[in-house]
């Protein structure tokens, strides 16, 4: 019997090309396994097309509620955002991507899985380190940095498989480099190659309309959390999955969540991106604006640290690591009373407050209020002023008398 190769698909000119290069080149036999996460209309005909092209067979694998539960809200919870722009819509699905290949590869004893990410991108690294911490003993196989590997560009893979015998539904055109699931979609390509250009938005978008087309009067939203958790919309309870489907649609049409970019790969380059990720941006700032009330101001400080760190430790693909684990324990710690009602308005690419309550609420009007009361008395930050600024005032002396 063959051996047999699980290869990361979906349904992309790249993945399409792919299946009849590993049997020509390997002698495989080809499961193609698609990760639903959320990437909707993109599924369709699927199956057709990689058993048409020389696939044995083709999984589906719907991880949407795994995805959103256990991958995206920790990183809510952290307020996990690289280089303080970017929600890391891809970067949340490529583990679970990974743990999702290797179970398959484990159920169908596959020696070898093979994915499409190219030798330029962060990609690689992230599906082949969770590949690595799963199932260091499967051989992975990454196309593009094959030396059997030959198709340079989007009109020698289409030959390929013209020559193959593949009916391709694309075509030769350009368009945007893109990745969509439940959170968010990319835009890489065309324009946006250099950053003196601005993008063309009413070509690319496709989550929602750009803040100058949203809509002239803004909307009450209210939502409602448990330790950290969104809970309901409007009054209507609903799993996570769902709630951030709907705050997509809401997002969306005010032009919430748009954001152009030139970030840091890890493999060394820059690259620039637009990002929409609308129902991301307010669940992200929702939580936000409850968490204000809650954490005192030491956790807070180091709440900071701990959501930039892991924002690193997802973008760069270590997921499946102790210390991401350690990282989430403290993380999940602090969230044990971040519990409330959050109402904001949502107008024209912006989210504006319409106030918070929470049972485990530390701020106290009596105390914030500028009238004296009996828990706060105006003379006691005289001597706290005076400790507190010490040792600036001591080095001030000393310094004089130089």
């Amino acid at each position: 019997m063959k051996e047999k190769v699980v290869l990361a698909y979906s349904g992309g000119l790249d993945t399409t090309a792919i299946i009849p290069w590993l049997k020509e080149n390997f002698d495989y036999e080809v499961i193609c396994v698609c990760i639903d996460c959320g990437q909707e209309e993109e599924l369709d005909g699927l199956e057709e097309r990689a058993i048409s092209c020389g696939a044995s067979k083709l999984y589906i694998e719907d991880v949407v509620d795994e995805l959103c539960e256990d991958f995206i809200m920790p990183c809510v919870k952290a307020h996990a955002v690289y280089e303080n722009k970017y929600l890391l819509g891809t970067s949340m699905a490529r583990p679970l991507i990974a743990k999702r290949l290797v179970e398959i590869a484990r159920k169908e004893g596959a020696t070898a899985i093979c994915h499409g990410a190219t030798g330029k991108g962060n990609d690689q690294i992230r599906f082949e380190l969770g590949i690595k911490a799963l199932a260091p003993d499967i051989k992975i196989i990454a196309a593009w940095r094959s030396d059997k590997w030959t198709l340079d560009s989007r009109e020698s893979e289409i030959e390929y498989c013209r020559q193959h015998g593949i009916t391709l539904p694309f075509s030769a055109d350009s368009s945007y480099s893109r990745d969509r699931n439940i959170w968010h979609i990319s835009h890489e390509g065309l324009e946006l190659e250099d950053p003196a250009n601005a993008p063309n938005f009413d070509h690319l978008l496709v989550l929602g309309v750009s803040p100058e087309k949203a809509p002239e009067e803004g909307e009450i939203v209210t939502m409602t959390f448990e330790k950290g958790v969104p809970t309901s919309i409007n009054g209507k309870q609903m799993k996570v999955a769902d709630i951030i489907r709907e705050l997509n649609k809401l997002g969306g049409k005010h032009g919430i969540g748009i954001v152009d970019i030139v970030e840091n790969r890890v493999v060394g380059m820059k690259s620039r991106g637009v990002y929409e990720t609308p129902g991301g941006t307010i669940l992200y700032e929702a939580h936000q604006q409850l968490e204000e009330l809650i954490l005192d101001r030491e956790t807070t400080d180091l709440k900071l640290d701990m959501g930039n760190r892991l924002a690193q430790i997802t973008y760069e693909g270590k997921w499946f690591t102790p210390l991401r684990e350690a990282v989430c324990a403290f993380i999940d710690k602090t969230q044990e009373y971040v519990t409330g009602e959050v109402k904001f308005k949502l107008y024209k690419g912006n989210i504006i407050k319409q106030g918070t309550t929470s049972p485990y609420s530390l701020y106290d009007e009596d105390i914030a209020s500028f009238t004296t009361g009996d828990l706060y008395d105006h003379h006691d930050a005289e001597g706290f002023i005076n400790l507190f600024g010490l040792s600036t005032k001591v080095r001030a002396l000393k310094l004089g008398q130089d």
